[in-house]
């Protein structure tokens, strides 16, 4: 029996499994290049559906709930972030207790049952307040309208936020191959499809979707994306006996926790000299003892007494007590990268609610009687990250590697920077073609008919998109870079968690500063920049704040850049510069 046992388990590690159906030794196999199809379409139509509804829905809010601007984007900041912080929770869920394919399985549900019941909000007329157009008065929506609605919106942040953080790293659970294998490029490959398929599906939310929920109502736009994600529930389901299912195991998250448990219970004791006897290390870590940096930390790997090492192998055995000088060194990698991060808040902070807007004032015909959706804009700097970025890689590189020594291209901060001044751009080119738009919508008499279109195209809003998506191109991709760098090898997986982490931040950011302008230019009765009437309130003023704000953070961009100092790798040039500058300035002795 337990030769039988190690086999199944051995097989399990190999990517297959046995199952028996008439004899014990009928074998199934696991994994493989066909599981590929059921996973990838689960993401991708997953993507799809929830994309599709998010640059619309303020209009939805508008013209469905009788919302005001500042409350209606508040509700979408706040939806995002909900959706961001729960993809930390979902990766947390799936890595320490229930695993990725269940944790993916209740996200596609979530997901379907929340796009149902957003889609019942459009068939059923008692589920919502009566509004006759947008930006128009409307009953307001009852205490039972807005749960169901809320409702369905935190059901559709669930299932983002368990299906997004688990589906690439469960794929590559399919594809575990051994190190040096000739198949290893199939992992790549799966990478490369992975995101291609994952910009498809984008592309194809904010056009087509978006499309149809404009032209042929909501019923119709938001009953698509539940069929969708239908077929992508049951697709998921339907590969599960083809599956490699991976048990849950040990949680970063919860590592972090223990090293601030054990650091506060060991705060009255006294840190030793650099006696790597004193600390506790395991077999993975590189260092013998902890590093100097944010020394308080380093009393959580102090050994106190040997009898916190009571296992027969040496290890913890209450990890609650005692901790590695892996683990401390680990959290202390997250806290270093953590002033970088915090420059990137204020750029990730959106545009797309108020770009909607105006995009419904303004003359939205591109060829013959062809309108552009006012919600596909974002799909402009989609198109620019992918044009940018392969521009920047093939030529940009290259020749800063032949005409400037830069063998890398430019180093992660000052992509960073380069993304921060983009970012600032095209804020202010907002400012200005929002000043122009008003200006034009007052000059033809229509400040009091925020339903009119106004005599000037919107391709002047296209600008603006392209300098953010050039920002998006430089900025988020050496963001991820240098987290990656910060980081141990073994916690590669936890810089995409950290982005995650900032596009939360930034939406709640973005939903606290919406309130309090709204709320500060409404005093005494003034119209709020952020009025329901974009043409008698000044949304100008507003993206002017934040192109000023986006100034003063970067001036602290370059603040937190002087402190880091250069690179590692920087200083390792720096230092081989100079000694072969020394070794050449030697004098050789003469007999």
């Amino acid at each position: 029996m337990e030769s039988s046992g190690a086999a199944e388990q051995k097989l399990l590690e190999n990517g297959t499994s046995s199952q028996s159906s008439s004899s014990s030794s009928s074998l199934i196999r696991k994994g493989g290049l066909r599981t590929m199809p059921f996973i990838i379409v689960n993401e991708c139509l997953e993507r799809v559906a929830s994309y599709g509804i998010m640059p619309n829905m303020i209009l939805y809010l508008l013209n469905g709930y009788g919302m005001t601007v500042a409350k209606g984007t508040n509700v979408v900041y706040t939806w995002s972030a909900i959706s961001d912080i729960l993809s930390i929770f979902g990766a947390f869920i799936s890595d320490s207790y229930l695993g990725r394919f269940l944790v993916i399985s209740i996200g596609s549900f979530s997901s379907l049952l929340g796009l149902i019941i957003l889609w019942l909000t459009a068939m059923i007329p008692e589920l919502k307040p009566s509004c006759e157009s947008i930006m128009l008065r409307c009953s307001s929506a009852t205490t039972a309208q807005l749960a169901v609605l809320f409702f369905s919106m935190g059901l559709i942040s669930i299932g983002a936020g368990c299906v997004r953080p688990c589906s690439i790293a469960f794929g590559g659970d399919q594809l575990k191959i051994k190190e040096g294998s000739n198949d290893e490029r199939l992992l790549d490959s799966y990478f490369n499809w992975y995101y291609t398929s994952i910009g498809l599906s984008t592309i194809i939310a904010l056009s087509v979707i978006v499309y149809i929920q404009e032209n042929l109502g909501w019923k119709i736009g938001f009953g698509l994306p539940a069929l969708l994600m239908f077929i992508s529930a049951v697709s998921f389901i339907i590969g599960s006996p083809f599956y490699v299912k991976v048990k849950p195991g040990h949680c970063l998250l919860t590592s972090f926790v223990q090293v601030a448990v054990v650091s506060v219970k060991n705060r009255k004791l006294s840190l030793p000299d650099s006696n790597f006897d004193q600390y506790y290390q395991d077999g993975d870590s590189e260092l013998a003892v902890p590093t100097d940096s944010l020394r308080c930390l380093n009393k959580a790997c102090m050994i106190k007494t040997p009898e916190t090492l009571s296992n027969p192998d040496g290890s913890v055995s209450d990890p609650w007590s005692q901790c590695t000088v892996g683990q401390v060194e680990s959290l202390k990698s997250v806290l270093r990268v953590l002033p970088m991060w915090s420059t990137g808040i204020l750029m990730m902070v959106s545009l797309s609610s108020f770009s909607t807007l105006q995009a419904t004032t303004l003359d939205r015909r591109l060829v013959g009687n062809f309108k552009m959706p006012a919600g596909s804009f974002n799909l402009i700097m989609v198109i620019t990250v992918s044009i940018v970025i392969p521009i920047y890689d093939r030529i940009m590189v290259p020749l800063l590697a032949k005409h400037w020594g830069m063998p890398r291209g430019f180093s992660c901060k000052t992509r960073i920077g380069i993304g921060l001044l983009f970012v600032c751009a095209g804020k202010a080119t907002s400012a200005l073609v929002e000043t122009m738009r008003r200006t034009a919508a007052i000059e033809q008499g229509l400040e009091d008919q925020p339903n009119a279109v106004i005599d000037m195209s919107v391709l002047w809003l296209v600008p603006e998109f392209v300098f953010l998506g050039i920002g998006e191109a430089f900025n988020p991709v050496a963001q991820v870079e240098f987290f990656y760098t910060g980081f141990p090898k073994t916690m590669s997986s936890f810089a995409m968690a950290l982005f995650t982490l900032e596009l939360a931040a930034a939406n709640a950011v973005g939903s606290v500063l919406v309130s309090i302008v709204d709320k500060i230019t409404s005093l005494g009765g003034k119209e709020s920049w952020l009025s329901t009437n974009i043409n008698s309130g000044h949304l100008n003023y507003y993206y002017a704040l934040l192109t000023f704000l986006g100034v003063i953070n970067y001036f602290y961009f370059l603040a937190i850049c002087w402190a880091y100092g250069p690179a590692p790798w920087q200083k390792l040039e720096a230092s081989a510069d100079k000694e072969e500058e020394q070794f050449e300035n030697r004098e050789v002795p003469t007999s």
